[in-house]
């Protein structure tokens, strides 16, 4: 997608639209501790919606760096579009408040259609330094130590489906541990798929040849 401000507003409009009908449906229950306490979220300038428009956006240019994307095109080129826009740090709290939105949003929206050639593979997501493992506390219970082809990590596993154009078809975040092949076991994970599924020799299984 070409770097514009009519493309801006345009994402901006489309995520509005699904933000709006989620928000109808689920109005307070994202606002309930795992103790089904009721929690209380500070209000913010930026709007949810405005907040996953422009984790989004990043995606969509040559930004390689997202503090620089966010400090210097954000809060620099595109002012007029987020006059409310907080501060670097406010902005990587809020973050966490859209995840489950942004995740949706995503898997109803954006997903690729399948062609009959799809293609699987997983990426490490780490958390922390190997040398954090004890004493990481932000995921503790959550992530787990898992190997790839570079190594051990700490963290989490993203396992991805994509088809010959390089549309994303399907994806999944299982803890690091969670073997390569153990998603494509989920009928969730793989009904629209059809055809061949290729995938590198991590995924060599004879249950799964057989599928």
């Amino acid at each position: 997608m070409e770097i514009t401000k009519d493309k801006v507003t345009e994402l901006f409009c489309i995520i509005d639209e699904f933000y709006k009908v989620f928000d109808a449906e689920n109005a307070g229950k994202l606002l309930l501790g795992e103790d089904g306490v009721k929690r209380r979220r500070r209000k913010a300038s930026l709007s949810d919606s405005e907040i996953m428009t422009i984790l989004l956006y990043f995606h969509f240019g040559s930004f390689r760096n997202f503090k620089h994307y966010y400090l210097f095109f954000i809060r620099g080129t595109l002012k007029s579009y987020f006059p409310n826009a907080v501060s670097y740090n406010r902005f990587v709290e809020l973050e966490r408040e859209v995840a489950i939105p942004l995740a949706l949003f995503i898997k109803k929206v954006l997903l690729g259609k399948c062609t009959g050639i799809s293609f699987v593979d997983s990426t490490p997501l780490r958390v922390c330094r190997n040398q954090r493992i004890l004493i990481h506390k932000t995921f503790k219970g959550i992530a787990q130590r898992g190997k790839c082809s570079m190594g051990w990590f700490f963290g989490f596993k993203l396992h991805l489906i994509c088809n010959e154009k390089g549309e994303l078809l399907n994806f999944m975040i299982t803890p690091g541990d969670v073997d390569d092949r153990r998603p494509l076991e989920y009928k969730a994970f793989v009904e629209f798929i059809y055809g061949k599924l290729v995938g590198d020799r991590g995924y060599i299984s004879k249950n799964l040849f057989e599928r």
